[in-house]
């Protein structure tokens, strides 16, 4: 499986993708830290990906504008918020743009690996 990282801290990307990489069988395809970077990669690369992983608060712009952006994707592609800000009120707005899941950096990456390994990674 192959994932866009869309995060602007470098420690954490880094971490989601060996944590991803080693527990789960994806693999990183590239990564920005923009609204703007990450919505024309995925643009640009249409099937380049399965799986997009997107923060909320970015160096430039927004998250939410990068899920918007993969309104058009193909089926099979999912689209996974990771945030440290997953109140109710902003995993509604993030399913009504279209994510698959929203999870909390913090407390929710077990669930995250598990997301992953489900949608066709590691058994």
């Amino acid at each position: 499986m192959r994932a866009y990282i869309i995060e602007d801290n470098p420690t954490i990307r880094e971490n989601l993708v060996g944590t991803l990489e080693e527990l789960a069988g994806v693999k990183s395809v590239g990564f920005s830290e923009t609204e703007g970077q990450g919505a024309q990669w995925l643009q640009d690369h249409r099937d380049k990906w399965d799986l997009v992983i997107v923060d909320l608060f970015l160096k430039q712009g927004s998250g939410l504008g990068v899920i918007e952006a993969c309104k058009q994707r193909d089926p099979r592609q999912r689209v996974i918020v990771l945030t440290n800000y997953a109140t109710p009120d902003i995993r509604t707005r993030c399913y009504q743009l279209g994510a698959d899941a929203v999870f909390d950096k913090s407390t929710d990456i077990d669930s995250l690996i598990d997301f992953c390994v489900d949608l066709g990674g590691v058994n």
